[in-house]
């Protein structure tokens, strides 16, 4: 068999670096990862910082364990629904904004494509660090979220991706 031949049944891989949690952010990350995944890319979504709030359940309203991490989270309110713009925010007028132009010309929600992303079999792995950093426990964050992961395996699906985007 030559290369050419092997490399056409060896899948696709996308890893994508969620690290900022902004609404815009978070949507091109799940957009980006439910299509990849019905495209039949193996696609892995590495989520660290700011990115792991948005996989907090949208329930949670406090996480952490000590004040800072407590102050952290009601400074910056968890889960995929509570997203804010990084610019535009108007104290909230701009993702209300955001979701009505979203409506209007049939985009799905942020939180929509999420389970679109697990129905396709996108993987989304928490960053262990930034879990012990906010104070997070594995029950805080959303169904179907992987096992927690390092730096060590991010970067070692990266070196074996045929993509990694940071977002």
């Amino acid at each position: 068999m030559t290369a050419a031949a092997a490399g056409a049944d060896k899948p696709k891989k996308l890893v994508i670096i969620d690290y900022s949690g902004e609404l815009e952010k978070t949507w091109a990350t799940l957009i980006l990862a439910s299509t990849a995944g019905a495209m039949e890319i193996e696609t892995t979504v590495f989520v660290t910082f700011w990115g792991l709030q948005t996989f907090v359940k949208d329930r949670k309203r406090i996480t952490g364990q000590n004040w800072m991490q407590k102050m952290m989270s009601f400074m910056q309110r968890p889960g995929v629904s509570h997203r804010k713009l990084s610019k535009m925010n108007f104290m909230g007028m701009g993702p209300w904004m955001m979701f009505q132009l979203a409506k209007r010309y049939n985009v799905a929600k942020p939180k929509d494509l999420l389970e679109m992303a697990q129905a396709v079999g996108v993987q989304f792995l928490p960053c262990q660090m930034t879990m012990d950093m906010f104070g997070l426990k594995r029950e805080d964050l959303i169904d179907g979220m992987g096992e927690p992961v390092g730096a060590a395996t991010a970067l070692q699906l990266m070196t074996e991706a045929d993509s990694t985007l940071f977002i």
